[in-house]
Protein backbone atom coordinates (compact mmCIF):
# COMPACT_ATOMS: atom_id res chain seq x y z
CA UNK A 1 0.00 0.00 0.00
CA UNK A 2 2.97 2.36 0.43
CA UNK A 3 3.47 2.42 -3.35
CA UNK A 4 -0.16 3.43 -3.84
CA UNK A 5 0.26 6.28 -1.35
CA UNK A 6 3.30 7.43 -3.31
CA UNK A 7 1.12 7.65 -6.42
CA UNK A 8 1.82 4.37 -8.21
CA UNK A 9 -0.94 2.32 -9.80
CA UNK A 10 -0.89 -0.98 -7.89
CA UNK A 11 -2.36 -4.28 -9.07
CA UNK A 12 -2.11 -7.40 -6.88
CA UNK A 13 -2.17 -10.78 -8.64
CA UNK A 14 -3.18 -13.52 -6.20
CA UNK A 15 -3.46 -17.25 -6.86
CA UNK A 16 -6.08 -17.79 -4.14
CA UNK A 17 -9.59 -16.37 -3.87
CA UNK A 18 -8.64 -14.07 -1.00
CA UNK A 19 -5.74 -11.95 0.23
CA UNK A 20 -3.82 -12.60 3.47
CA UNK A 21 -4.73 -16.32 3.57
CA UNK A 22 -4.73 -17.90 7.01
CA UNK A 23 -6.07 -14.79 8.69
CA UNK A 24 -9.63 -14.28 9.90
CA UNK A 25 -11.92 -14.00 6.85
CA UNK A 26 -14.16 -11.30 8.29
CA UNK A 27 -11.14 -9.11 8.95
CA UNK A 28 -9.65 -9.99 5.56
CA UNK A 29 -12.83 -8.96 3.73
CA UNK A 30 -12.88 -5.61 5.53
CA UNK A 31 -9.16 -5.18 4.79
CA UNK A 32 -9.68 -5.88 1.08
CA UNK A 33 -12.51 -3.34 0.94
CA UNK A 34 -10.28 -0.65 2.49
CA UNK A 35 -7.40 -1.34 0.09
CA UNK A 36 -9.75 -1.19 -2.91
CA UNK A 37 -11.06 2.14 -1.62
CA UNK A 38 -7.45 3.39 -1.64
CA UNK A 39 -7.29 2.59 -5.35
CA UNK A 40 -5.48 -0.74 -5.30
CA UNK A 41 -6.68 -3.31 -7.83
CA UNK A 42 -6.85 -7.05 -7.20
CA UNK A 43 -6.82 -10.01 -9.59
CA UNK A 44 -7.81 -12.96 -7.41
CA UNK A 45 -7.93 -16.59 -8.54
CA UNK A 46 -5.15 -15.72 -10.98
CA UNK A 47 -1.71 -17.24 -11.48
CA UNK A 48 1.42 -15.92 -13.20
CA UNK A 49 2.79 -18.45 -15.67
CA UNK A 50 5.57 -16.37 -17.25
CA UNK A 51 7.34 -13.03 -17.04
CA UNK A 52 9.52 -11.20 -19.53
CA UNK A 53 11.46 -7.98 -19.30
CA UNK A 54 10.44 -5.84 -22.27
CA UNK A 55 12.19 -2.51 -22.60
CA UNK A 56 11.83 -0.62 -19.34
CA UNK A 57 8.93 -2.77 -18.13
CA UNK A 58 7.76 -6.32 -17.50
CA UNK A 59 5.17 -8.35 -19.39
CA UNK A 60 3.36 -11.00 -17.35
CA UNK A 61 1.41 -13.94 -18.70
CA UNK A 62 -1.62 -14.68 -16.53
CA UNK A 63 -4.12 -17.51 -16.35
CA UNK A 64 -7.07 -18.35 -14.09
CA UNK A 65 -5.88 -20.47 -11.15
CA UNK A 66 -8.20 -23.29 -12.19
CA UNK A 67 -6.93 -23.12 -15.77
CA UNK A 68 -8.16 -21.27 -18.81
CA UNK A 69 -7.21 -18.78 -21.47
CA UNK A 70 -4.00 -16.81 -20.97
CA UNK A 71 -3.87 -13.02 -20.88
CA UNK A 72 -1.01 -10.55 -20.68
CA UNK A 73 -0.39 -7.76 -18.22
CA UNK A 74 2.14 -4.94 -18.65
CA UNK A 75 3.83 -3.35 -15.65
CA UNK A 76 6.68 -0.96 -14.96
CA UNK A 77 7.87 -2.94 -11.93
CA UNK A 78 6.92 -6.36 -10.55
CA UNK A 79 7.36 -7.22 -6.88
CA UNK A 80 7.33 -10.95 -6.13
CA UNK A 81 5.94 -11.98 -2.75
CA UNK A 82 5.49 -15.74 -2.67
CA UNK A 83 6.79 -16.57 0.77
CA UNK A 84 10.16 -17.75 2.06
CA UNK A 85 11.97 -21.03 2.65
CA UNK A 86 14.52 -21.87 5.33
CA UNK A 87 18.15 -21.73 4.22
CA UNK A 88 19.14 -25.27 5.16
CA UNK A 89 20.46 -26.79 1.93
CA UNK A 90 24.15 -27.54 1.43
CA UNK A 91 25.18 -26.64 4.96
CA UNK A 92 26.08 -30.16 6.05
CA UNK A 93 22.88 -31.23 7.82
CA UNK A 94 22.74 -34.54 5.99
CA UNK A 95 26.28 -35.40 7.03
CA UNK A 96 25.29 -34.93 10.67
CA UNK A 97 22.12 -36.99 10.30
CA UNK A 98 19.77 -34.06 10.88
CA UNK A 99 16.42 -34.56 9.15
CA UNK A 100 14.43 -31.94 7.23
CA UNK A 101 10.92 -31.97 5.81
CA UNK A 102 9.95 -31.51 2.13
CA UNK A 103 10.43 -27.73 2.22
CA UNK A 104 13.72 -27.85 4.10
CA UNK A 105 12.56 -27.17 7.66
CA UNK A 106 14.57 -28.97 10.32
CA UNK A 107 12.56 -31.59 12.20
CA UNK A 108 12.57 -31.15 15.97
CA UNK A 109 10.68 -32.61 18.92
CA UNK A 110 8.73 -30.73 21.57
CA UNK A 111 12.00 -29.61 23.17
CA UNK A 112 13.51 -28.31 19.87
CA UNK A 113 15.90 -31.26 19.75
CA UNK A 114 16.83 -32.77 16.39
CA UNK A 115 17.59 -36.42 15.65
CA UNK A 116 21.12 -35.63 16.80
CA UNK A 117 20.82 -35.31 20.61
CA UNK A 118 23.42 -32.54 20.88
CA UNK A 119 21.86 -30.36 18.16
CA UNK A 120 18.81 -28.13 18.67
CA UNK A 121 17.03 -25.84 16.21
CA UNK A 122 14.71 -22.84 16.57
CA UNK A 123 13.26 -19.99 14.56
CA UNK A 124 12.91 -19.71 10.80
CA UNK A 125 14.56 -23.07 10.10
CA UNK A 126 11.81 -25.09 11.86
CA UNK A 127 8.05 -25.31 11.45
CA UNK A 128 5.91 -22.26 12.20
CA UNK A 129 5.72 -18.60 11.17
CA UNK A 130 9.00 -16.90 10.28
CA UNK A 131 8.78 -14.18 12.91
CA UNK A 132 11.59 -12.75 15.04
CA UNK A 133 9.57 -12.74 18.25
CA UNK A 134 8.55 -16.36 17.68
CA UNK A 135 12.22 -17.32 17.29
CA UNK A 136 13.14 -15.34 20.40
CA UNK A 137 10.61 -17.20 22.53
CA UNK A 138 11.75 -20.52 21.10
CA UNK A 139 15.36 -19.64 21.92
CA UNK A 140 14.48 -18.96 25.55
CA UNK A 141 12.42 -22.16 25.83
CA UNK A 142 15.13 -24.19 24.12
CA UNK A 143 17.85 -23.05 26.53
CA UNK A 144 15.53 -23.68 29.49
CA UNK A 145 14.97 -27.23 28.23
CA UNK A 146 18.71 -27.80 27.80
CA UNK A 147 19.23 -26.57 31.37
CA UNK A 148 16.69 -29.09 32.66
CA UNK A 149 13.74 -26.75 33.11
CA UNK A 150 10.31 -26.90 31.47
CA UNK A 151 10.67 -24.48 28.57
CA UNK A 152 7.43 -23.83 26.69
CA UNK A 153 6.15 -21.60 23.89
CA UNK A 154 2.46 -20.70 23.65
CA UNK A 155 2.03 -20.50 19.88
CA UNK A 156 -1.55 -19.26 20.30
CA UNK A 157 -0.15 -16.04 21.77
CA UNK A 158 2.26 -15.11 18.97
CA UNK A 159 1.03 -12.02 17.07
CA UNK A 160 1.44 -11.35 13.38
CA UNK A 161 1.26 -8.04 11.51
CA UNK A 162 0.83 -6.97 7.89
CA UNK A 163 2.62 -3.63 7.56
CA UNK A 164 0.19 -1.88 5.24
CA UNK A 165 -1.90 1.20 5.94
CA UNK A 166 -4.00 0.52 7.85
CA UNK A 167 -2.01 -2.25 9.51
CA UNK A 168 -3.60 -5.68 9.90
CA UNK A 169 -2.77 -7.51 13.12
CA UNK A 170 -3.81 -10.87 14.50
CA UNK A 171 -3.10 -13.14 17.46
CA UNK A 172 -4.59 -16.47 18.43
CA UNK A 173 -7.14 -18.44 16.46
CA UNK A 174 -9.41 -17.27 13.66
CA UNK A 175 -13.16 -17.80 13.64
CA UNK A 176 -12.72 -20.38 10.88
CA UNK A 177 -10.22 -22.35 12.96
CA UNK A 178 -12.56 -22.39 15.95
CA UNK A 179 -15.44 -23.65 13.83
CA UNK A 180 -13.26 -26.36 12.31
CA UNK A 181 -12.13 -27.48 15.77
CA UNK A 182 -15.69 -27.53 17.06
CA UNK A 183 -14.93 -25.02 19.81
CA UNK A 184 -17.90 -23.06 21.13
CA UNK A 185 -17.12 -19.36 21.21
CA UNK A 186 -18.52 -15.87 21.51
CA UNK A 187 -17.66 -13.14 19.05
CA UNK A 188 -17.46 -9.41 19.57
CA UNK A 189 -16.70 -6.78 16.92
CA UNK A 190 -16.32 -3.03 17.23
CA UNK A 191 -15.97 -0.69 14.22
CA UNK A 192 -13.62 2.26 14.47
CA UNK A 193 -16.42 4.39 13.01
CA UNK A 194 -18.01 4.18 16.46
CA UNK A 195 -14.83 5.39 18.19
CA UNK A 196 -14.76 9.13 18.77
CA UNK A 197 -10.97 9.42 18.78
CA UNK A 198 -10.68 7.52 15.51
CA UNK A 199 -13.25 9.82 13.93
CA UNK A 200 -11.56 12.92 15.36
CA UNK A 201 -8.24 12.06 13.69
CA UNK A 202 -9.95 10.97 10.43
CA UNK A 203 -8.73 7.40 10.80
CA UNK A 204 -11.94 5.50 11.39
CA UNK A 205 -11.79 2.65 8.90
CA UNK A 206 -11.55 -0.94 10.09
CA UNK A 207 -12.65 -2.85 13.15
CA UNK A 208 -11.56 -4.89 16.16
CA UNK A 209 -12.69 -8.50 16.58
CA UNK A 210 -12.42 -10.58 19.75
CA UNK A 211 -13.15 -14.32 20.01
CA UNK A 212 -13.63 -15.88 23.44
CA UNK A 213 -14.57 -19.27 24.87
CA UNK A 214 -18.33 -19.50 25.32
CA UNK A 215 -18.12 -20.88 28.86
CA UNK A 216 -14.92 -19.51 30.39
CA UNK A 217 -14.51 -16.22 28.47
CA UNK A 218 -10.88 -17.13 27.82
CA UNK A 219 -9.67 -15.06 24.88
CA UNK A 220 -9.04 -17.37 21.93
CA UNK A 221 -8.23 -14.83 19.24
CA UNK A 222 -7.99 -11.09 18.59
CA UNK A 223 -7.90 -9.44 15.16
CA UNK A 224 -7.69 -5.78 14.18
Amino acid sequence: SVWRRLGAEVTVVEFLDTITPGMDKEITQAFLKILKKQGMKFMLNTKVTASEVVGDGVKLTLEPSAGGAATSFDADVVLVSTGRRPFTKNIGLEALGIETDKVGRIKVDGHFQTKVPSVYAIGDCIDGPMLAHKAEEEGIACVENIAGFAGHVNYDAIPGVVYTYPELATVGQTEEQLKQAGIKYRKGTFPFQANSRARAIFDAEGLVKVLADEETDKILGMHI
